[in-house]
């Protein structure tokens, strides 16, 4: 299982550097947290079609932003639990996380029952 482990905190390390790489894209790096960033207002001109576009580039910023930022607090907080030895633990019931589901999604927090209990 440590073996593993390992394989599953590099590809989330991957994975946080990915979506970090994204955010710079369309966020700059706030200095109220690890993972707060804050949207930038694209600038293309000062005609009426101009500000309508620099609008909806904003608005699909934001909405890609939150995205990116959920994702990469999962993946923090997944990394956390393996520095933790706490990683493959249901936040629930505190049984172990089965390993297919784990290999589907590296972030899980619950086993599949508390999950679809909670949901």
């Amino acid at each position: 299982m440590k073996q593993k482990t390992s394989l599953i905190k590099k590809e989330l390390q991957n994975q946080k550097k990915e979506i970090e790489e994204g955010l710079s894209q369309v966020a700059d790096k706030s200095s109220q947290g690890e993972n707060n960033y804050k949207v930038r207002f694209p600038e293309y001109g000062r005609s009426d079609d101009e500000n309508a576009d620099e609008v909806a580039t904003f608005i699909d910023s934001l909405s890609m932003e939150k995205r990116l930022r959920e994702s990469l607090e999962e993946i923090s907080l997944a990394l956390e639990k393996i520095e933790k030895n706490k990683y493959g633990v249901c936040e629930i019931c505190g049984k172990k996380i089965s390993a297919s589901r784990l290999k589907i999604l590296p972030t899980a927090r619950y086993c599949l029952e508390c999950k679809q209990k909670k949901e």
